[in-house]
């Protein structure tokens, strides 16, 4: 039984030793390759002398690179972090600094930006550079002693409910029991099986693509077809080609798939269609289904591993359901007074069970409570027939194709701005990415501030999938007796100007998933 997630390779490697394991861009890697790379990385870190539990950041694109280095990370006993490629140079070194970071492994596509965070004093290897092959070749052997299967194996950085960026601890006990909980759904819909072969455009630095897509390739021994970038073209000419069996993906995903007009043709080999971390349009939903492909849809976080429920659990595919919650998991809905509602009444969803985080690192803060449950801020009632279907959230982050976004970030930026008196920052329901982010800005008196010069200046310090879609620039903003912006005034009034709007799909820029970065 592996205690150390970095044991799903080797136990690949064994099983299936020329199987192939990741493809990508046309170049096929074997479970034993895998491992021997992942084995290198892992003495490459030894060598350098970092101690049990230091944390190595990986800043990578969907890449065999990645999986190479995040499991011999693991293997050698240090901590992960995952992080986009898509950060300014300013999010990288925030990052850096609060997981006290003591390596970096990058790869050209954002290795400029890393260096100008990390600067002198932090190490940057990447990837190959003759720095990288001294580093991976001839290398001290990994340690070989057991590893405690509480001890941590993941930070990965999430909108906390207090604004700010923290990284959930996640232990490889937890990482092992998601894959676990996954595999134990007794469902006529086999979740993967060794001869899947599984799409990966979900970025690998998000859990949805990092644990829950994978942590059961690598579990099964399967084969992932690795895509650094979103295109619906691209990506449906590779399932295609490869003969894809499995896709996960969010919405925004499949919209865009679902105006192909050689949708039913392209997908033919799949015979599983997963999406998650936002809610899925009906319409497309139902594309799919006449296009004979059944989209199941499923709910998680990053404090979760993963996944918490999905309707391949309940064997019921709804528009708008999100299934039942994986064997090993228990889960209430709770209301105000934290006493269960009465069926058919929202309450706010509280898990518990071996998969969930630790807390917020690095002191366990906000963690599960003393009998294991742990509140997701998410709301969401049962139907008749026991599915889960998500209402709001009591947090007030913004989803954005799945990924986290938290106003005060943005307003920060924002009001930074010499010019720029007030910014309020809310979500607006979005056709294609689920939500989407839009300010509302106040010039200082007497200036004046364009949304050209807004937006500039957000992409200068926010990622991408972070900046907003939609800028306002207005006189005032409406203020409660206290003082406090009145959010809620503002949603509505946007919302019913969205309502009113025309979209189509190129109106969808895909930018969480483009940036190969995406239930926290």
């Amino acid at each position: 039984m592996a205690n150390n997630l970095a044991d799903l390779v080797r136990e690949a490697a064994l099983a299936r030793p020329d199987s192939p394991a990741f493809i990508s861009e046309g170049r096929t890697t074997t479970w034993d390759a895998v491992d021997r790379q992942v084995h290198a990385v892992a003495g490459g870190v030894t060598a350098l002398g970092l101690s049990q539990g230091d944390r190595v950041a990986i800043v990578m694109e969907n890449s065999v690179e990645f999986v190479a280095s995040y499991f011999g990370v693991l293997r050698a006993g240090l901590v992960a972090v995952p992080i986009s490629p898509a950060y300014t140079v300013d999010e990288f070194a925030g990052v850096f600094s609060q997981s006290g970071a003591k390596l970096i492994l990058d790869t050209n596509v954002a290795d400029e930006a890393v260096r100008e965070a990390a600067g002198p004093d932090l190490q940057v290897i990447t990837v190959g550079t003759d720095e990288w092959r001294k580093f991976t070749i001839g290398s001290t052997p990994p340690p070989s002693e057991e590893t405690d299967p509480e001890s941590l194996a993941l930070l990965l950085f999430t909108s906390g409910s207090r604004g700010a960026p923290r990284a959930a601890m996640l232990t490889h006990r937890a990482l092992l029991a998601n894959i676990d909980q996954m595999q134990a759904i007794d469902s006529d819909i086999e979740i993967l099986g060794p001869d899947d072969v599984s799409l990966i455009v979900i970025p690998l630095t998000h859990i949805y693509g990092l644990n829950g897509l994978l942590g059961l390739i690598t579990k099964t021994a399967s084969t992932g077809v690795l895509v650094d970038r979103f295109d619906a073209g691209e990506t449906a000419a590779l399932i295609k080609k490869w003969g894809v069996t499995s896709v996960i993906g969010v919405p925004g995903m499949f919209i865009s798939w679902s105006a192909l007009p050689t949708l039913q043709e392209d997908f033919a080999s799949v015979r599983l269609l997963v999406s998650g971390a936002a809610p899925l349009s009906p319409t497309v939903f139902q594309q799919f289904q006449t296009a004979g492909c059944t989209i199941w849809e499923g709910y998680g976080m990053t404090e979760s591993s993963a996944v918490i429920s999905s309707s391949v659990v309940s064997g019921q595919a709804k528009p708008g359901s999100v299934g039942q919650e994986l064997p090993g998991i228990e889960l209430r809905l709770l209301d105000d007074e934290d006493e269960e509602v009465r069926s058919g009444d929202p309450g706010e969803i509280c898990v518990r069970g071996a998969n969930i985080f630790s807390g917020y690192w690095p002191d366990g803060d906000e963690g599960p409570d003393e009998d294991g449950w742990f509140p997701t801020g998410d709301i969401a009632y049962r139907d008749e027939d026991g599915d889960l279907h998500l209402v709001d959230r009591r947090k007030e982050l913004v989803l954005v194709n799945g990924f986290n976004v938290y106003p005060r970030e943005i307003e920060n930026v924002l009001t930074n701005l010499p010019s720029v008196a007030l910014a309020a920052v809310i979500s607006v329901r979005h056709p294609y990415t689920g939500e989407a982010v839009k300010a509302y800005v106040v010039p200082m008196p007497g200036e004046e501030v364009t949304v050209e010069e807004l937006s500039e200046h957000c992409s200068r310090y926010l990622a991408r999938f972070k900046c907003p879609s939609i800028i306002e620039i207005v006189p005032s903003l409406p203020h409660s007796v206290t003082g406090k912006i009145r959010k809620g005034e503002l949603r509505q009034q946007a919302q019913s100007e969205l309502d009113n709007a025309e979209f189509s799909v190129s109106d969808t820029t895909l930018e969480a998933v483009d940036t190969t970065e995406n239930p926290s």
